[in-house]
């Protein structure tokens, strides 16, 4: 995507596309991928001027809370953020970290209990934690 196309789609989104906004949504949206904050961060930065830890956090989060990215938590110290927003759910290897997507239909999640007086369920992650296999 070149920057003007970066511009108009956070507009899309009701984000203003300033500089360090246009960089970071580079970094992101380029092709589907999972990307922690410092990932994103070493990304942006190897390219002048720099952009601060707190610009990329808030613009992670902005980014989040607009519909552009979704934020992935594996637990509270490990968050990714995913360029692809629709509904899908993820294979997780802690030893690599790596982050790989599982299409939504490829997961049938059946018996969820019924939710709390006066909500609704919204939506189902699943993210299966892999592990290496023992030798035979």
């Amino acid at each position: 995507m070149n920057r003007e196309a970066i511009s108009d789609r956070l507009r899309e989104h009701g984000i203003g596309p300033t500089r360090q906004r246009v960089r970071i949504a580079e970094a992101m949206l380029g092709a589907p991928q999972h990307l922690s904050a410092d990932q994103v961060m070493a990304e942006v930065n190897r390219t002048r001027p720099p952009v601060s830890k707190a610009t990329v956090y808030n613009t992670l989060r902005l980014f989040t809370r607009n519909g552009l990215l979704r934020e992935v938590v594996i637990d509270p110290t490990r968050i990714y953020y995913d360029s692809t927003t629709e509904p899908h759910h993820h294979f997780y290897n802690p030893r690599t970290g790596e982050l790989v997507d599982i299409p939504a239909g490829a997961l049938a999640v059946t018996g969820l209990p019924t939710p709390p007086p006066g909500t609704e369920a919204e939506e189902v992650e699943v993210i299966v934690r892999l592990r290496d296999r023992s030798p035979a």
